[in-house]
């Protein structure tokens, strides 16, 4: 059964299957919410924090989540497998980026043509 990902910096939702991460589930779905990199862990750009929901993860580098990080709610999207319905949040400078992405497509397609 999948769990609905509801992604707060670009009000977009998509659904996600236990057994599939969260950054996998968003990519097989199109949608561009979550910052992408190296898929593996290795790079930090899918950085996002869990406001609200459970999720079960892989090993994280600390380099990129502490472990004070990890107990606040992040982690990394490409590590992390969903376990209820998610609201999360992209962070770092990335996420602003997707962001004023979607805040852009917002109001081109608001605008009268």
């Amino acid at each position: 059964m999948p769990f609905s990902i509801a992604i707060a910096n670009t009000s977009e939702q998509y659904d996600c299957q236990p057994d599939q991460t969260l950054l996998g589930g968003m990519e097989k779905l199109g949608r561009k919410g979550i910052p992408v990199g190296c898929r593996g862990g290795g790079c930090g750009v899918c950085k996002v924090r869990i406001e609200s929901g459970h999720v079960r993860h892989d090993r994280m580098s600390r380099c990129h989540v502490s472990a004070a990080e990890e107990a606040q709610g992040y982690v990394l999207a490409c590590r992390a497998y969903p376990q209820s319905d998610l609201a999360l949040r992209a962070v770092d400078k990335l996420a602003r980026c997707i962001e004023r992405h979607a805040a852009t497509a917002s109001r081109n397609s608001s605008s009268p043509t």
